[in-house]
């Protein structure tokens, strides 16, 4: 039921769905490494709502960061809550505006002994040269923000998944390394599962048990049905997402240990295509070495330095791999290296 309301989220282009700390914290404490020295941007955040930039204003010194950019588009219904940023109209009504956050360097502002967010919301309030209004509407396709992804070393962020196609072109157009939330059924997006197949994009470390719960903005709740979202905690689960990301990662190195034996009474071939259908990532068989379809979950065990991926879901005939006039649902093709 988390999967339909997440397609239907989707499809009406409510993208609101805003990432816990703890999420944040348990996936990119394996990037850590990769964080020195760099710009990081987040292009779709609130500074005063985004998780993704309270993590990394809150750690700017110790990840040692050159800088720290995030913006906001100005249709989020949250955008400036904490903060009264607001633009007067000619009628003299208020409306809400994107804005900009650069910071270069944290520092205890508040001479508590040591630098915290509460330094982070001093530097924003006081420092005229760290927030500014955008020109545009702060949509990450707009020229303003094109430019600050130019500038940009690593994307870290949750971009709207209804465009998450249009998102993810754009950071391969311009080369940028990566770490992003997305829908997992968009690994079989005819334009992304190119970019996985040809290593240019794979799966992270992914959400704990498999559970992703974001905030949503008030008054959605009753979009979800009982078990999904949770009242009290303003927390909407969904099972249908992951991290994408380009970086690398030890989790893509580690060889999957295989035990299965092969039989044909377990392994049927399939109708269209010379290959062998397995059912779940831990049925590969350690003793066959021809083409196998395996799930979509398996790409949260992908080592390319063991498997190579051939194509995805349809036999020589383009249609849907089938056995016995069976299709299983999605597999991906791979064969052992």
């Amino acid at each position: 039921m988390a999967t339909r309301n997440l397609d239907k989220a989707k499809v009406a282009k409510k993208d609101e769905f805003y990432t816990q700390l703890a999420d944040i914290e348990n996936e990119l404490k394996h990037y850590r490494q990769h964080f020195r020295g760099k710009v990081i941007l987040c292009n779709c955040d609130d500074p005063y709502e985004s998780n993704f930039f309270k993590y990394f204003a809150n750690n700017f010194n110790a990840f040692g960061l050159k800088k720290l950019i995030a913006t906001c588009y100005n249709g989020s219904p949250i955008t400036g809550q904490e903060l009264p940023l607001f633009a007067i109209d000619e009628e003299g009504t208020e409306k809400k505006v994107a804005y900009k956050v650069e910071i270069t360097e944290v520092r205890d502002v508040n001479g508590d002994g040591r630098v915290d967010l509460a330094d982070v919301r001093h530097l924003l309030q006081n420092d005229r040269n760290v927030l500014s209004v955008l020109k545009e509407n702060g949509d990450f396709r707009s020229r303003e923000c094109i430019e600050l992804l130019k500038e940009a070393d690593i994307v870290v962020t949750n971009p709207p998944f209804s465009l998450f196609r249009e998102y993810v072109a754009q950071l391969m157009k311009y080369e940028k390394k990566f770490i992003i939330i997305g829908p997992y059924n968009a690994i079989t997006y005819k334009e992304i599962f190119p970019l996985i197949k040809d290593n240019k994009i794979w799966i992270g470390y992914g959400f704990k048990a498999g559970n992703a719960f974001f905030r949503i903005p008030e008054g959605r709740g009753a979009e979800y049905v009982e078990g999904v979202f949770n009242a009290e905690t303003h927390l909407v689960k969904f099972r249908n997402c992951t991290w994408f990301t380009n970086l690398e990662i030890p989790k893509r190195h580690e060889e999957l240990i295989l035990f299965q034996t092969y039989s044909e009474e377990k392994y049927p071939k399939y109708d269209n295509y010379d290959a062998i259908n397995v059912n779940a990532t831990n049925d590969i068989p350690v003793d066959y070495d021809g083409a196998m379809g395996v799930p979509i979950t398996f790409l949260d065990k992908y080592n390319p330095e063991q498997f190579e991926i051939i194509r995805f879901r349809k036999g020589n005939d383009e249609k849907d791999l089938s056995v016995n006039g069976k299709c299983p649902y999605f597999r991906i093709l791979i064969k052992k290296k």
